[in-house]
C-alpha cells in the first residue's frame, strides 16, 4: 500500500488568504486565554509579528497590521472541501484532524503516472484551491503524516526494512496523529530519547510498565506492523462551499478571483463524482443587507471551472454592489451522470457543439436569458407568422412542411416599401403566397429574388390586392 498524507500548514491563516492574491499584513487571532496570534502572514512575519504573541505586541510591531478571529468551522468546512477535492485521485481518503488527508492510492497510481505523475497533479490542483500543503507519501497512513510533518516531499515505497528509515524522526512526533500524551514525551525526554529509533530500542516492558503503552501502539501502527483502519470520506451529495474574505470587498474584479477558488472546488467534487451539473448558485454576503444571488446557469451539463468562472464574470460585470463583500458562498446539487469521452484521430468531435454552447451561455449571462432566442417554423404560408420565438436548444416542431421557395435567413417583421424595382434585377420567382382569409388578415403577393446594385440578394413581393405595390420583406445576404 501507499499512503499520501496532505497537510495544510497554517489552516487557520489559509481560509483567509486563499481568497486574495495579496493578503497583505494579516494575522489569526483566538481567545484562549487572551487574545494571541496564532499565525500570520510572511508579511506580518516580516515586520516582527510571531506565533503565540499577544495583539497588542504583535499591534506594537506591525501597526496597520488586520486582525481576524479564528474560525474552527470555517477551517473544518475548509478542510472537508479539501477532501472533496483530492476524491478524484482515489476514493480512499481520510480526513486526519486538524489539518491533514491521508489518501490510500495503490490503486490509482498507474491511472496518474505513478508517484511523481500523481504528485505533479495534486501540486498543479492546489494552486486553483489556493490552498498550500504539505505533501509525503510512504507505505503507512501515520509514517506519511509525520514524513509531510518534519520532511515534505519525501516518499518512502514499501521495501523489506522500510521503517528503518522513521528512526532519524524527532520523538515529538509521537503525540502527532496519535494519543501519546504530553507527560508521556517529557518522559521521553527525561531518559534522553531524542528519535524514534531511540524510543525503539527501549525495552517494551519498561515503557509498558511507565503507562507509556500508547507508544509502542503508535509505533507498531507507524511501522505496519498493526492495523491503521481509517474512516474514508464521503463526499457530500450537495456542494456548498464558503470563503472567507480577509477584508471588506466593494469591487468585482478580487470578487471573481476568490470566486474562482470555489469553481475549483466545485469542479472537483464533480469529477470525483464522474458528473457535471448545468447550474449553480454564487452568493455574495454582505455585513447588515441580504446576500446578493447570482444564479449561473450554462446551456449544457460540464464541470469545467474556467467556464463557470467567465459566466460569473460576465454577471459580476453587469452588477452593482449594494454593499461591501465580505465572504462568498457557492452550492449546486443535482449534478448529472456524464460518460467520459473518447478522443478519435480528429479529436474530440462534441468540441464544436462546447463552442457553441459557450457563446450561448455567455451572451445569456451579459444579456440576460430572455433576450437570447431561438426561432422554430410554424405550418402558415405568411412569412411574417411563420416562425415563433423559442427557448434555445429545444427541439423544433417535427412535420413542417417546408417552403414552396427559398427563404432568407432575415425576414423583417414588417415589409418595407419600395419606390421603384428599376434598381433590381429580378433573378427567381414569382412565388404566389394567397392565405389568411379565416382570420382578416389575408395577403395576396407574389415573391422574387432579385439582386441589388451592391450585388445583395433580396426578397421582394409585389402586392396583388389594393393599393399594390413593391416591397423588400427579407436579404439573403
Amino acid at each position: 500500500m501507499l499512503w499520501f498524507a496532505l497537510i495544510l500548514s497554517d489552516l487557520p491563516l489559509q481560509v483567509f488568504t486563499r481568497g486574495v492574491d495579496e493578503p497583505g499584513e494579516l494575522a489569526v487571532v483566538e481567545h484562549a486565554p487572551g487574545a494571541r496570534v496564532v499565525a500570520a502572514t510572511s508579511t506580518a512575519l516580516a515586520r516582527g509579528v510571531e506565533a503565540g504573541q499577544g495583539v497588542a505586541g504583535a499591534l506594537a510591531v506591525a501597526p496597520a497590521l488586520h486582525l481576524r478571529e479564528r474560525d474552527p468551522a470555517l477551517e473544518v468546512a475548509t478542510l472537508e472541501e479539501f477532501a472533496a477535492w483530492a476524491a478524484q485521485f482515489t476514493p480512499c481518503v481520510s480526513i486526519d484532524p486538524p489539518d491533514t488527508l491521508v489518501l490510500e492510492t495503490s490503486a490509482s497510481l498507474r491511472l496518474f503516472g505513478g508517484v511523481t505523475g500523481l504528485v505533479r497533479r495534486i501540486r498543479a490542483g492546489l494552486v486553483p484551491l489556493g490552498l498550500n500543503a504539505a505533501i509525503a507519501a510512504a507505505p503507512t497512513p501515520l509514517a506519511a503524516r509525520w514524513l509531510a510533518r518534519t520532511h515534505p516531499g519525501r516518499q518512502i515505497r514499501a521495501a523489506a526494512g522500510w521503517w528503518r528509515q522513521l528512526d532519524e524522526l524527532p520523538v515529538e512526533l509521537l503525540g502527532n496523529g496519535a494519543e501519546v500524551a504530553r507527560a508521556t514525551l517529557d518522559l521521553l525526554h527525561g531518559i534522553g530519547a531524542r528519535r524514534i529509533g531511540d524510543v525503539a530500542r527501549l525495552p517494551r516492558d519498561g515503557l509498558a510498565r511507565r503507562q507509556a503503552g500508547a507508544v509502542l501502539d503508535t509505533l507498531a501502527r507507524a511501522r505496519g506492523e498493526r492495523p491503521d483502519p481509517r474512516r474514508w470520506f464521503i463526499p457530500p451529495e450537495r456542494f456548498e462551499s464558503r470563503l472567507a474574505l480577509p477584508a471588506s470587498i466593494l469591487h468585482t474584479e478580487p470578487l471573481l478571483f476568490a470566486a474562482g477558488r470555489l469553481f475549483a472546488g466545485l469542479s472537483a467534487w464533480l469529477a470525483a463524482r464522474h458528473a457535471a451539473l448545468d447550474r449553480c448558485c454564487l452568493c455574495l454576503e454582505h455585513e447588515d443587507r441580504p446576500d446578493t444571488v447570482l444564479e449561473i446557469v450554462t446551456g449544457t451539463p460540464g464541470r469545467d471551472d474556467g467556464r463557470l468562472l467567465m459566466l460569473a464574470r460576465e454577471h459580476l460585470a453587469a452588477l452593482a454592489l449594494p454593499a461591501p463583500v465580505e465572504a462568498l458562498r457557492l452550492s449546486a446539487d443535482n449534478p448529472v451522470s456524464t460518460p467520459g469521452r473518447t478522443q478519435d484521430l480528429f479529436g474530440d468531435p462534441d468540441s464544436a457543439r462546447d463552442s457553441a454552447a459557450l457563446l450561448l451561455d455567455r451572451l445569456r449571462a451579459r444579456l440576460g436569458r430572455d433576450a437570447v432566442r431561438t426561432v422554430h417554423p410554424v405550418s402558415e404560408h405568411r412569412p411574417e407568422r411563420a416562425w415563433r420565438p423559442a427557448e434555445p436548444g429545444r427541439l423544433a416542431p417535427r412535420h413542417v412542411p417546408p417552403a414552396a421557395g427559398p427563404r432568407p435567413l432575415w425576414v423583417m417583421r414588417e415589409p418595407r416599401a419600395l419606390d421603384s424595382i428599376r434598381a433590381l434585377t429580378l433573378l427567381n420567382g414569382p412565388e404566389r403566397i394567397e392565405s389568411g382569409w379565416w382570420d382578416g388578415t389575408d395577403v395576396r403577393r407574389d415573391y422574387y429574388v432579385a439582386r441589388a446594385p451592391d450585388a445583395a440578394l433580396w426578397w421582394v413581393f409585389e402586392l396583388q390586392d389594393p393599393p399594390g405595390g413593391w416591397y423588400v420583406h427579407g436579404y439573403f445576404g
